[in-house]
């Protein structure tokens, strides 16, 4: 059963809208994923570019699923072992709204699934779940999303769901009209619009709006052929007539989709189409006319109701009447509830006569998820740096959305006060964790657990978490962490719990930590041999203060430094000493023959003296020389 959610308008586009001309031409960009560099492809030669630096992932060889595929030989694949979540993150979109398009790709291995499923999300809101048979339908083949952006990074992630890797072909981002598509009530900034679906009837030609030289502010739209409802259920009419009214503010509707269209017989008065839709979900229906059949000239020749899903949505629909003349467009939107899993619409003709149709749009409603506190974003990605956080955990995006695919080991809660996702706990056991706990931790200011045990993370315990005032349990058991249990702990009045046994901590656990035993808090600090001063722990010899410590630290630096000196000065003297003695060594003999010399004129001239001593001898008496 189908009962209205918003409302049901009607737009008329009219010649009295400013001209277009002179605006500027729409941001747009086109990614060719896993290529090495930029390609321009044919009819239109649009400029793709390489994506490098967007994402991870690995690039290959790829095989177009559709005709309608962008002609790329390459895409990017991203395989379970890089983790459930891979996210592009593309940076300096200006601030806007934009048509997102993603199409996707078959791997060209044979090592590969023929066809990989996979969720598909931009700015964490899942818009696109893909289904067994994808590849063997044109308008399944792609993605496709109206949105705004905010401006900065976009992220568009692909998110494994257990059947093959995502392999993505390529991505496109294309302004829009910041008005486009505007259903009234309820539209706006948090609304996306999925495209479920968008047929151009009466012709077999699939176009894009660059096929019908569209205008770019449309963006470049896929219409699907319709050929026909149904056996003898209609005839194509056509006309190289120009169509007044088509391709103006703010949707730009190609001209060329209003020259076809679809008209009832008198075997089947009735243009019913029939389309598989999600269950209790909102749909925007866009319906197209222009009356080109050349057998109505005026007003109340055609009129019609419009039912969809058995509710008159619109009555008495007389094109002429409401565009104001043959050849000229007209276009109305209603948005429903379908409770159900089809939705139907049908022209139903009065008097006996016809309905027309050239061109219908669906799309879901969808309402853009919340996202999580940005420091907590970055706290958790300081995180997975710090920590050595495998690949294989994903932790790509944002962590809390999609709902459907948060980030393994976070768990999460949604503020309805500031319609932000929060993190409150963290169960991180038995991963194999190599890193350090980052001070960052303190951001994650909601959390009530942290679970950290069985891994081999080192350093110091942070300080800042005893500011996580939320905490009630804090597991950081059989790990490497060391030094003294910070003081801060103490300061958690909610803790419940404390796990610190099985590391390399010492000290004297803080009073303030150990009084929490006299509230019934559950702690274990065994299997740490340097810990002290509570029951079950080594009783601790005097306690010295933080500045205590620093003080004979730095006094048995100062000794250490003064030995040092003085050994060095006596090395230095005593190196002196054997340079001089080596001096003296090597002098020696030439010092010994010149006192030899010496002695030798000394005895001459005393020979020379004696003769005439030898009368005085008597008187002058002994000699004194020897």
């Amino acid at each position: 059963m189908l009962r209205f959610v918003l409302h049901a308008c009607l737009l008329i586009f009219s010649f009295t809208l400013p001209s277009t001309s002179a605006r500027p031409a729409p941001y747009a960009l086109r990614i060719s994923c896993g290529a090495r560099k930029n390609v321009r492809t044919p009819p239109t030669y649009a400029l793709w570019y390489k994506d490098i630096a967007y994402t991870g992932g690995v690039p290959a060889n790829a095989t177009s699923p559709s005709y309608i595929t962008p002609p790329l030989k390459t895409l990017r694949y991203f395989p379970i072992s890089e983790g459930p979540n891979n996210c592009y993150n593309i940076v300096r979109v200006p601030k806007g709204h934009y048509s997102v398009r993603i199409f996707f790709g078959l791997i060209n291995q044979a090592s590969f699934d023929k066809e990989p499923l996979f969720d598909i999300s931009i700015e964490g809101t899942q818009i696109s779940s893909l289904k067994s048979g994808w590849s063997s339908h044109d308008d399944q083949v792609f993605a496709e999303a109206l949105m705004f952006l905010l401006g900065g990074t976009s992220t568009i992630c692909f998110h494994s769901t257990g059947h093959g890797d995502p392999a993505i072909i390529s991505i496109e981002i294309l302004q829009v009209d910041d008005n486009a598509y505007n259903f009234g009530q309820g539209w706006g900034q948090g609304v996306i619009l999925r495209t479920a679906t968008r047929l151009t009837c009466g012709t077999g030609k699939p176009r894009f709006d660059e096929d019908y030289s569209g205008d770019h502010w449309g963006g470049d739209r896929f219409w699907n052929p319709m050929r026909s409802f149904g056996k003898n259920a209609d005839s194509p009419r056509s006309t190289e007539n120009a169509i007044k009214q088509a391709s103006t503010s703010p949707n730009f509707y190609p001209e060329a989709l209003y020259q076809s269209a679809l008209v009832s017989t008198d075997d089947q008065p009735d243009l019913t189409y029939s389309l598989d839709v999600e269950p209790n979900r909102n749909y925007s229906v866009w319906l197209h006319f222009a009356e080109i059949d050349a057998t109505i000239t005026v007003e109340g020749k055609r009129v019609f109701d419009v039912v969809i899903n058995g509710d008159t949505v619109f009555e008495d629909v007389d094109v002429i009447k409401r565009s104001g003349d043959r050849y000229a467009a007209v276009v109305l939107n209603s948005t429903v509830t379908v409770s159900g899993r089809t939705l139907t619409v049908v022209l139903q003709p009065k008097a006996s006569g016809h309905a027309i149709i050239n061109a219908i749009e669906v799309f879901e409603v969808i309402t853009a998820e919340f996202k999580t506190l940005r420091d907590e974003v970055g706290a958790l990605q300081k995180m997975k740096k710090s920590l050595g956080l495998p690949s294989r955990f994903g932790w790509n995006g944002d962590p809390c959305v999609p709902p459907q695919h948060p980030w393994s080991g976070a768990d999460c809660q949604l503020d309805k006060n500031t319609s932000r996702w929060f993190i409150d706990g963290l169960d991180l056991d038995s991963q194999g964790l190599k890193g350090f706990l980052p001070n960052d931790i303190s951001k994650l200011k909601h959390l009530q657990s942290i679970n950290l045990s069985e891994n081999s993370i080192h350093g110091g315990i942070p300080a800042s978490i005893g500011s996580i005032t939320s905490l009630e349990v804090l597991d950081l058991s059989y790990n490497s962490f060391n030094g003294s249990i910070p003081e801060t702990l103490g300061e958690l009045t909610s803790l419940r719990i404390l796990n610190l046994n099985g590391n390399f901590l010492s000290g004297k656990v803080p009073a303030a930590v150990g009084g929490r035993l006299l509230h019934r808090a559950s702690f274990n600090f065994t299997d740490n041999a340097g810990l002290c001063g509570i029951p079950g722990l080594p009783a601790c010899g005097p306690h010295l203060t933080s500045g205590a410590k620093i003080g004979i630290a730095f006094g048995v630096s100062l000794a250490f430094l003064l030995i040092v000196a003085c050994a060095m000065i006596w090395w230095k003297r005593r190196q002196n000493i054997l340079r001089a003695q080596q001096i003296a060594a090597r002098g020696a003999p030439y010092a010994k023959k010149r006192t030899q010399v010496s002695h030798d004129i000394q005895m001459t001239r005393h020979g020379h003296n004696n003769h005439g001593q030898a009368r005085t001898a008597v008187e002058n008496g002994p000699s004194l020389l020897s």
